[in-house]
This record gives C-alpha cells, sequence and structure tokens, in this order.
C-alpha cells in the first residue's frame, strides 16, 4: 500500500509523517537515499528499524540526522523534474507510460527492499496527486491543512522562498487574475504574496481532491494528537501498536508557534492578510 502525505508547505506536515514514519508497518524515503544515489543498500532496507531506534535528538532538526525526506534530490535523479518544480499542478493528463514506470519503480523498489506493507511519501507545494493517483490509483492521501496567515508568516522566513522575485520567478507561475489585481492594489505587498500563495496552493487541493482523502488540520493536531493520530492510522489502515505508541510518546507537540505571525507581523499587514484570506479561512474553520 502506497500512501501521501500533502500540503502546501509550512504546514506541520513534516510533524506528521515523521510520527507517523514510527509505525514498524511504515516505509519510507531517508534523508540519506534523497542526499546519495549510492546509499548502500543495507542502510536503505533497514531505514525504518535505523529511524524508529534512534534516540530522538538525532532525529530533531536544526542538526545533522536521520529522518524521512520528501526525497526531491532522488525523485530529480530518478524519476525526473516534473515531481519537484513544477510550475502548476501536475496533472494525471501529464503521466507519459515512460515517467509511470520510473515513477513506479521510484516506490516499488524501495518498498520491495524495506519490506515494508506500507510505503508513505509527503508532498508539499502543489497537490500533485491527480499525477499520482493516475499512477497508483489506490493510493490514500492526507491533506495537512494550517491557518494561511501562519503559513504565509513561516514563507516569508525561509531561504528557498521565491517570493519576492514576484510571480514571474516564484514557484507557482502566475496568479489567477483576482489574486494579481489584489497584489497590484496592495502595492506589491511581499506579506499578501505570501498569502496569496496559500490561497492559490488551497484552490488547486481542493480541485484536486477525490476518494480516499483525508483532511486534518495542523492546529488541531496539536490540540489533540493522540486523538487525531488514532484518525490518520485508522483511515490508512494501520493499527495504533505498542511499537508505534513507543515512537509516539517521543515526540513532543506543541502550540508555541502556532501563532507567531501576530508577533512577527504588523497590525497594518495582519489587517492586510487576514482581509484577503478571510473566505479561505472561514471555509477551514479559522477565525477571523
Amino acid at each position: 500500500m502506497l500512501s501521501f502525505v500533502v500540503g502546501t508547505g509550512r504546514c506541520g506536515s513534516t510533524l506528521v509523517h515523521e510520527v507517523l514514519a514510527r509505525h514498524p508497518d511504515v516505509g519510507f524515503v531517508s534523508n540519506l537515499d534523497d542526499r546519495y544515489a549510492r546509499l548502500p543498500a543495507s542502510i536503505r532496507r533497514r531505514s525504518g528499524v535505523i529511524y524508529r531506534r534512534t534516540p530522538p535528538w538525532l532525529n530533531a532538526k536544526g542538526r545533522p540526522r536521520f529522518a524521512p525526506s520528501e526525497g526531491y534530490r532522488a525523485l530529480a535523479r530518478e524519476v525526473g523534474p516534473a515531481l519537484v518544480d513544477p510550475e502548476r499542478d501536475p496533472r494525471g493528463e501529464d503521466v507519459t507510460p515512460w515517467l509511470a514506470g520510473r515513477l513506479r519503480a521510484f516506490f516499488d523498489d524501495r518498498a520491495a527492499a524495506e519490506g515494508s506493507p506500507h510505503y508513505l511519501h509527503k508532498f508539499t507545494g502543489w497537490p500533485r496527486t491527480g499525477l499520482l493517483r493516475e499512477v497508483f490509483p489506490a493510493a490514500k492521501v492526507v491533506h495537512i491543512v494550517r491557518d494561511g496567515r501562519a503559513v504565509a508568516n513561516s514563507f516569508l522566513q525561509m531561504p528557498w522562498w521565491r517570493g519576492h522575485l514576484g510571480p514571474s520567478g516564484w514557484h507557482f507561475g502566475p496568479l489567477p487574475a483576482e489574486y494579481a489585481r489584489d497584489w497590484e492594489d496592495s502595492g506589491r505587498s511581499q506579506v499578501l504574496l505570501a498569502g496569496l500563495a496559500w490561497k492559490l496552493l488551497l484552490d488547486a487541493y481542493e480541485r484536486a481532491r477525490t476518494d480516499d482523502w483525508l483532511e486534518i488540520r495542523y492546529e488541531d493536531v496539536l490540540d489533540d494528537p493522540r486523538k487525531h493520530f488514532g484518525i490518520m492510522l485508522d483511515f490508512l489502515g494501520l493499527p495504533w501498536t505498542p511499537a508505534f505508541e513507543r515512537g509516539f510518546r517521543r515526540h513532543t507537540f506543541t502550540g508555541s508557534r502556532a501563532e507567531a505571525y501576530r508577533r512577527d507581523l504588523t497590525a497594518a499587514q495582519l489587517t492586510l492578510l487576514t482581509g484577503a484570506l478571510r473566505t479561505h479561512l472561514e471555509a477551514w474553520g479559522y477565525p477571523v
């Protein structure tokens, strides 16, 4: 079974992916597999065991670590650029027989090598699920949603963010006409453009939504992690085992950064952002 965790980026999907990867039946692409084209087969085969046995401080962000990865370098090497940095959401009609074969080999070979009955991969940015479901029609999707103001604030602080170049140079292609007008009317606000990226991506997720699709808000995960990871495991067909319980307890769930945008943005910027995102925020149950 192959499943995907997806989200806009800066949405909490990394935490979700890393906790789910603690399950003994789950395989994944590791950051070493992503980085090294000639990773020894013994390490690839034991990625799950290594991850689940290493002390928590060796898995922490901000230091050299061993952890699940989105695997974009490995995907670029072994599949091609279609999934790595597309200017629009890849769709089913983009799949060629050549691409389908390479994509199946990428995941099937790794799942077989690791011996995992359930392989879980994460993508952020565009959903990509139209293309993925064309190749893997039985795949399940867990979509992680986060307050767009928090996502926009985090986008602005990332070294990979290219929004400062405007829509002609960023990650997501041209803005829809309505969003382009909002951006121009704001005086081409960088803060607003980051929020419009969240709207643009969520629009794509709405269009991509199909059967076997679970939507979870990141804030709800932080509020009651045991409940919501139980929901995700049930959706994926995975039991809450004693081994997963031990892995689950390794993680700390804190909302300390949940509303950092209120500190990091000025009152005027927050007002502009909330006004532009209002309909989307309300649709996902966020207070405005």
